[in-house]
């Protein structure tokens, strides 16, 4: 097979673009798991067209995962480890069990745009949008989180934790995050973005509902962030609130409040 070449998944309803045999297993109402990536000049594609899975789990290098339907998946409804990953055009609604994330994502070199996740619940936890941290899993590096809506979300849009947290395992670090364009909404947390031992994140464009005391948390040697042109809901009191071990290299509005 050429690079060109589509190979149908017929358990999965799921279009491959790639040079060899698929490594990705579901039926129509499994978890999709993928284990076999691309290269740099073939990134592996996996399209779902809508088709409707119970859940997606990526191991794998140089994958973009496309158009896919989660309703009321396992959390995380997606999980991302690997290098060079993109997840674009999905949908999740309502995942449950473990801590009810939408998205959690592990590696270096990851983008995260144009997807909605809704309607997650902290019945069983703290049910963030997306989730990254580096505990027993890899630091996260070179992230792009463009274009995406968190509705109804309990918790957090986003939080991320480095290896050095103090939950941590102290092996890395986690740099250079681009928040941008981004439709957030949190019911029940303090903050709609949350950071922890994250240094460089750009923060820009996104809207914040009202819900949360403030928009933006940098906490824990979060430095070096910047912040720009986001637009938060009258009823939020404080757009960035930050303590003092993140302040180093922080441009942006002025901060009023702690994180």
């Amino acid at each position: 097979m050429n690079g060109s070449t589509l190979v149908r998944l017929a358990a999965a309803g799921v279009v491959l673009a790639g040079v060899c045999a698929p490594a990705a297993h579901a039926a129509p109402a499994d978890r999709l798991e993928i284990t076999e990536g691309g290269t740099p000049d073939h990134p592996r594609v996996y399209s779902g067209a809508g088709q409707q899975v119970s859940g997606i789990d990526v191991d794998a290098d140089w994958v973009v995962v496309d158009g896919f339907t989660l309703t009321n998946p396992s959390a995380p409804g997606v999980e991302l480890e690997g290098d060079h990953v993109t997840l674009q055009n999905t949908t999740i609604t309502e995942p449950h069990g473990g801590d009810g994330d939408g998205i959690r994502f592990f590696g270096d070199y990851l983008t995260i745009r144009h997807n909605t996740v809704s309607g997650t619940s902290n019945r069983n936890g703290h049910a963030d949008c997306l989730q990254t941290f580096a505990s027993d899993t890899r630091p996260s590096n070179h992230v792009r989180i463009e274009d995406n809506r968190c509705e109804k979300i309990d918790n957090t849009c986003l939080m991320a934790e480095g290896p050095n947290d103090g939950e941590g395992d102290g092996k890395g670090h986690s740099t250079d995050f681009v928040i941008k364009d981004n439709d957030c909404e949190t019911l029940k947390a303090s903050q709609t973005l949350m950071f922890e031992d994250v240094q460089r994140a750009t923060i820009t464009g996104n809207t914040f509902a009202a819900g949360p005391d403030h928009a933006i948390g940098l906490a824990i040697g979060s430095t070096g962030a910047h912040v720009d042109g986001n637009h938060a809901d009258p009823a939020i009191p404080c757009e960035v609130g930050i303590d003092s071990s993140s302040r180093p290299g922080y441009t942006g509005p002025e901060p009023t409040c702690e994180p």
